[in-house]
């Protein structure tokens, strides 16, 4: 696993990552079906994946770059909220990465955040602590 705060720095190929995202204060979301739902302020760890053109550079790339069009849900934390940490796994699959984050007690607190077109995982965004995270990151 690789840290992924430079994004110009990655792999072109496809993979996994995770993004760790601090909200500094509570965050009302307007998006779908999860309008009105709030998030605490707290750290997050939203699993991806990138097997598109450009693979886990652009992708990863695109998550943090500042005033993009809203796209995907976790593009509402990343507007709202700072990219602490990320990290990436070429060739995995985030719902490996979101069961790590489980197994080390992260906590799945919207249900179907994230993860719309997964059949596995009842969501790619999980509250973590900093301990969690850099455990499973690797770090």
């Amino acid at each position: 696993m690789a840290g992924c705060l430079q994004p110009d720095g990655l792999p072109a190929a496809g993979g996994a990552y995770a993004l760790l995202i601090r909200l500094d204060r509570p965050l009302v979301l307007d998006i779908g079906a999860f309008a009105g739902a709030v998030l605490r302020r707290g750290l997050y760890a939203y699993c991806g994946s990138a097997y598109g053109p450009g693979g886990l550079r652009a992708r990863v790339a695109r998550h943090m770059r500042p005033g993009k069009t809203p796209h995907w849900h976790v593009d509402c934390l990343t507007a709202a909220g700072m990219v602490e940490d990320c990290a990436i796994r070429v060739g995995g699959r985030e719902c490996d990465l979101v069961d790590d984050l489980a197994a080390s007690g992260g906590r799945i607190v919207l249900p179907g955040f994230g993860s719309s077109d997964c059949r596995r995982c009842a969501a790619h965004l999980l509250a973590v602590t900093d301990g969690e995270a850099l455990a499973v990151l690797g770090r």
